[in-house]
């Protein structure tokens, strides 16, 4: 529901589930933790899936996450709801007449509705930034963010006021906590800063970052210029020492840092992909942790834009990103850590059902850029599918890895269409 709405049948009955919500500002608690649940690519079109907005349920009450951050492909803008505005790439023109663009904002707000229901029944503030499919729906950026900022606690920037003089990182009061500032840029790209537990002195940076759609060559972009220079000023201005940790849609180039070259009979190698075809590889078990999964090739831009080098600089510990539906793994390379989810959506391919999870961070205010990271998948939290449809098994139950890892919920864990859209297999 709508802020609007919700503030016409709101009460404060409902104690906050999230309690930097109850704070007022993203904040350690007094344990010395603080929780980040990331949702990922629920990429589906108008109506969401029922399953993930019970993944969505069951993960909150489960986490108790101070917030939750969606990296891109909310919305998979290929679907035939918005063929009216559909939009393949962002730089082709397009006819947009008045009534069709209000129909798909109006199609949009009721998914955005639909899906963010349980967040604002618990009382947690979120964030979204962008991927590749959901300007397809024919909505720019910066309309999607205007829409996501009409609900409850979406902590996402209302104004960009660094676009009028040239600033790339531009201070602002958040509108969603009444004590809680963020660093802003552009819509997509911005930053969190999470305090102490005494909400005094800044610990960490959440970073949100549009990390591109297409690049006209061929194969994903990567971020704007702007965004770039927001990721290379952002830590002077957080403080010296604090460091942060990145949320955006596509993984870097620099993932395949994570693999080994195998053999294509080797079990569980997988092909490159664009730059690195013809090559299969396996995750470096030097590298990952013993729960990671390789479900298939990492779908990288082409070209290296200079944002790895901008968080191997000093200001960022880690990156965690979407985009490839069947990864699920944990490792460092050069000094970072990058993290990839499978898809938190039951609205297009991915993993077996039970598979498909939320992504729990903790940190902890002794070591806040050491995080703790757990996938809380569907079978464990919440059971059996609602749904007949036939999934596309790309992790089955044989590919379950040896080490389940930390269980940060303190308790035992235990074919969608085949193709969602024609051609989206390979679109991602």
């Amino acid at each position: 529901m709508s802020e609007r709405g919700h503030d016409a049948t709101h009460t404060a009955a409902a104690q906050p589930l999230s309690i930097s919500q109850r704070l007022g500002r993203l904040q350690f608690h007094k344990s010395g933790k603080f929780r980040v649940l990331q949702v990922t690519d629920v990429q589906d079109g108008p109506h969401v899936a029922a399953d993930t907005v019970r993944l969505v349920d069951a993960a909150l009450r489960a986490a108790r996450p101070d917030v939750v951050v969606f990296p891109g492909n909310l919305i998979a803008g290929y679907d035939t709801a918005y063929q009216a505005t559909y939009r393949k790439r962002h730089w082709k023109a397009a006819d947009r007449p008045a009534a069709d663009l209000a129909r798909t904002r109006a199609l949009v707000h009721d998914f955005l509705d639909q899906l963010t229901k349980p967040l604002a029944d618990a009382g947690v503030p979120w964030a979204a930034t962008f991927g590749n499919h959901d300007f397809q729906c024919g909505l720019s950026n910066a309309e999607l963010n205007e829409l996501c900022c009409e609900f409850r606690h979406c902590l996402n920037p209302r104004t960009f006021p660094g676009e009028l003089d040239g600033d790339a990182c531009k201070e602002i009061a958040a509108a969603a906590l009444p004590d809680q500032l963020e660093y802003v840029c552009e819509p997509g790209t911005f930053a969190l800063p999470v305090a102490d537990e005494e909400g005094v002195d800044t610990v960490l940076g959440l970073v949100l970052v549009d990390s591109g759609d297409y690049a006209p060559t061929g194969g994903y972009g990567s971020p704007s210029a702007r965004a770039l220079d927001f990721l290379r000023q952002l830590p002077a201005r957080l403080g010296t020492g604090t460091r942060s940790i990145v949320f955006q849609h596509t993984p870097l180039p620099q993932y395949y840092r994570l693999l080994k070259p195998a053999s294509a009979n080797t079990a569980g190698a997988v092909e490159g992909y664009r730059m690195f075809a013809g090559q299969t590889y396996v995750l470096d078990g030097t590298k990952t942790t013993a729960d990671s999964v390789l479900g298939e090739g990492i779908s990288s831009p082409d070209i290296d834009s200079g944002e790895f080098a901008a968080l191997t600089d000093g200001g960022y510990f880690a990156i965690s990103t979407g985009h490839d539906h069947r990864n699920g793994f944990d490792g460092t390379a050069d000094g970072l850590r990058m993290i990839a989810s499978p898809t938190s959506g039951f609205g297009s391919y991915g993993p077996a059902p039970q598979r498909r999870a939320a992504r729990l961070f903790e940190f902890d205010i002794r070591h806040p850029y050491a995080p703790r990271t757990q996938l809380l998948e569907f079978g464990a939290l919440v059971g059996k599918p609602s749904s007949g449809k036939a999934y596309a098994y790309g992790m089955a139950g044989a590919s379950k890895p040896k080490s389940e890892g930390v269980d940060l919920l303190h308790r035992p864990t235990a074919v969608s269409r085949f193709l969602h859209k024609v051609g989206m297999w390979f679109g991602r």
